[in-house]
């Protein structure tokens, strides 16, 4: 199988993973009454997963961080006002709807991202064409949340 199948296979399970992080972590929130203490949760299971496979593939790896520019740490500070938002959002405003602005920001961040081949990202310039299919793209996702 081709890196492209394999890459897209992963990261399309990743895609599958985000409505159901999101409807899992609100649900636990809601059920303990504080979709705060339901984060705290999900990044305690989250770091214990993470440091198993950091240990077992690249022990020396976290050595190397106090050496790493401090803005690439912001990353941290982005998952966390994702999940806090969505653990809040999702049963106010329900899981599609809120998936729906997730992927949205995320197509408009992500082609900006490419177009300027930020944090050192592969360029990749939005043409009209590229513009185009995100259009379509969030259309889709438009037409998918009507009433």
């Amino acid at each position: 199988m081709s890196p492209y199948w394999t890459y897209a296979g992963v990261m399309a399970l990743a895609g599958v993973g985000i409505p159901l992080l999101a409807a899992l972590n609100a649900a636990l929130g809601v059920r303990i009454g504080s979709p705060w203490a339901a984060t705290v949760v999900l990044f305690t299971v989250a770091l214990c997963c993470a440091l198993a496979v950091s240990i077992l593939t690249g022990p020396g790896a976290l050595a190397k961080v106090p050496a790493a520019p401090k803005h690439l740490l912001l990353a941290g500070t982005l998952v966390a006002f994702y999940v806090m938002s969505i653990t809040f959002v999702a049963p106010r405003f329900g899981v599609g709807n809120a998936i729906f602005f997730v992927l949205l920001g995320q197509l408009v961040s992500a082609a900006t991202i490419d177009h300027f081949g930020m944090f050192g990202a592969r360029v990749s310039p939005l043409t009209l064409t590229r513009a185009g299919g995100i259009a379509v793209m969030a259309i889709g996702l438009w037409i998918t949340q009507r009433g």
